[in-house]
């Protein structure tokens, strides 16, 4: 038998009740009270209003939020359009024109106490130099950063396509020594996988004594 809300049941006395005396017999549910809400007020309040008094009111500056590496919207990428393809497109750009990206963490540079263009163009001089002469002398710190620089510009000889040829002509400062360069180094190291260099220690300079060391062609 189904049952309906105005079905009338019958208690221990005997006497009939239905289920909207129950009902209304049932305490009320309290509502939960409404979240309170300050307004947003652009000045602050005076003494005489009936709000929170600051003993020392400053103005609140909004710093604007910070996302990191996070994409801005992440639902982008699985368009198939090919400007985005990368996260390029959602890094936070800053108001100077600048980028956030990671801690460059573990990339340890020789400096040689000079900011990267004088840094650049010393080593570049130095393998050019070197090339030449097959042997130079010079400070420790800048004969161990130029050796790799060295060895880069045997491999770049040892492939000797004209892309490889260009990419020398780019960083040695002349050009009869790279295409001298291209011309011996598989007569020269054609058999050996790298290590083209060496450093052999010598006293130090006078005045500063700083240690000095010769850097030579194997």
């Amino acid at each position: 038998m189904a049952l309906c809300a105005n079905a009338i049941v019958s208690g221990s006395s005997g006497r009939p009740w239905s289920m909207t005396s129950l009902r209304a017999a049932l305490p009320a549910i309290p509502t939960p009270p409404p979240s309170l809400r300050f307004p947003v007020v652009a000045t602050y309040p005076s003494s005489s209003s009936s709000g929170f008094r600051l003993s020392d009111p400053k103005p609140k500056v909004v710093l604007p939020s910070f996302t990191g590496l996070a994409p801005l919207q992440p639902n982008l990428l699985s368009t198939a359009s090919p400007e985005l393809n990368s996260f390029e497109h959602s890094f936070t750009i800053i108001d100077n024109g600048g980028r956030i990206y990671a801690m460059r963490h573990g990339k340890r540079v020789p400096k040689l106490n000079r900011p990267p263009d004088q840094r650049r163009a010393l080593l570049r001089g130095l393998t050019t130099q070197l090339l030449k002469h097959g042997r130079i002398k010079t400070t420790r710190a800048r004969a161990s950063a130029v050796r790799k620089y060295v060895d880069k510009m045997v491999t770049l000889a040892k492939d000797g396509s004209l892309h490889k040829r260009r990419q020398a002509l780019g960083f040695i400062y002349e050009k009869q020594i790279v295409h001298a360069l291209f011309a011996e180094v598989q007569d020269r190291y054609g058999e050996r996988n790298g290590g083209y260099t060496r450093i052999i220690r010598t006293l130090p300079r006078r005045g500063d004594n700083a240690p000095m060391a010769y850097i030579e062609l194997v």
